[in-house]
């Protein structure tokens, strides 16, 4: 007995195990510094916390609809007017189990075989299995660090082709923490405006933002919104990682058909969490600036660090909670007799020998770099500062 072929070209979530292997060894008492992990390290504000033992309480544990309560629908349509300018009804919103299926309800909904996606590299590891799970192709538009890893509109078109269903866009990015300017965005819009594919829109970082303001593909081409899905969630914002609650605004006919993948698959996400996700709506916004001052600070401190290293060049980062360092200018050096050779090869010393976490570049798309998140207590930031340090001045 054989598992699918689908799987075949499936790859293991890279983040996920890195992460689990840090976390096997600080359960052994090693002790690990990881900055591998892509999720706030700050506690779940305490009303959205009440909202769900309220909802426990009260005995709101039974099924809701698959695409979820209206309330919430309806409070989703709410906070994408007031904070995106984008006018949505509630059954153009469907609600999941975590922004990451809706991400891959999107494809499984869209896509037939052989159909192409754009990816923007570098990108979240997660979206080309997902695309390729779903029979499609993905197909890669690289980004340079040089133009802050925004897209040559050039490049999008001579990717785009007759098979091309969908663009992806993550701003603020996972990996790279950029943030597409309207500038940029305008140009992605001019490039996908004489094609028909989709505008999928991954704003899961949206709140987590050191400069500017948020711009949506909507804000800056409003002709483009009917082809437009956006995707969002609680997690990061919020600090519901493990609450799993995200959803996706859309063409009707697509959150039609999303809808009917979840009612086959995992149904509705659970009835309490959407109470407490209500709360998370409906609550007090202001939650959000301490996290992020002390995440720009951070932010600050880590690159800073980083920059003052031989051989590594670290671009600071306008959103999300991650750093990409260039370590090219390690690759060719010698550790311990061998050389230095690619990300993979970085992020394991990291892990083996100075007990650090970090991301490879590679699996992101991007070789030569490294991830690093701050989402971590500044004092084990020191401590794995110190640590890369150490391995930097290792290599000769």
């Amino acid at each position: 007995m054989n598992l699918a072929n689908r799987l075949k070209a499936i790859k293991p979530s890279p983040t996920l195990a890195l992460n689990a292997k840090a976390k096997a060894l600080a359960a052994q008492g090693v002790d690990v510094v990881s900055l591998a992990a892509g999720e706030p390290d700050f506690d779940t504000p305490e009303h959205i916390k009440q909202a769900a033992v309220e909802a426990l309480r009260q005995g709101f544990t039974k099924y809701t609809p698959t695409a979820g309560i209206l309330e919430l629908r309806e409070a989703i349509c709410g906070k994408l007017e007031r904070d995106n300018r984008l006018t949505y009804a509630p059954d153009q919103v469907v609600v999941s189990v975590g922004a990451k299926q809706a991400i891959y309800n999107t494809f499984q909904a869209l896509l037939n075989e052989g159909d192409e996606v754009l990816i923007l590299a570098p990108y979240w590891v997660s979206y080309p299995e997902m695309v390729q799970l779903a029979g499609g192709k993905p197909v890669f538009v690289q980004t340079r660090e040089e133009d802050g890893f925004a897209p040559d509109p050039d490049a999008i078109r001579r990717a785009l082709s007759p098979r091309t269903k969908a663009i992806v866009l993550n701003s603020p990015s996972n990996p790279s923490g950029a943030v597409f300017s309207r500038a940029a965005l305008e140009g992605i819009a001019q490039a996908v405006r004489e094609h028909e594919c989709l505008i999928i829109s991954d704003d899961i970082y949206e709140r987590l933002l050191y400069q500017g303001e948020f711009l949506n593909l909507g804000n800056v081409a409003p002709d483009l919104v009917p082809r437009l899905v956006v995707i969002n969630g609680m997690s990061k914002a919020y600090s519901m990682t493990g609450w799993r609650m995200g959803y996706a605004a859309g063409p009707k006919w697509l959150i039609a058909g999303m809808q009917m993948i979840q009612d086959q698959s995992t149904s509705n996400a659970a009835s309490f969490v959407q109470k407490a996700a209500l709360a998370a709506l409906k609550g007090p916004q202001d939650i959000f600036v301490p996290m992020v001052e002390e995440y720009r600070g951070r932010r600050d401190m880590v690159v800073d660090a980083l920059n003052s290293m031989e051989g590594v060049r670290c671009r600071r980062p306008e959103g999300a909670f991650y750093v990409l360092p260039n370590v090219s200018g390690l690759l060719g050096r010698m550790y311990k007799g061998a050389p230095l050779t690619g990300s993979m090869q970085i992020s394991e010393i990291l892990l083996n020998d100075f007990r650090v976490a970090a991301m490879p570049g590679a699996p992101f798309g991007v070789e030569g770099y490294i991830r690093m998140s701050f989402a971590t207590s500044r004092e084990q930031l020191r401590k794995g500062l110190d640590r890369f340090r150490e391995f930097v001045g290792s290599t000769r």
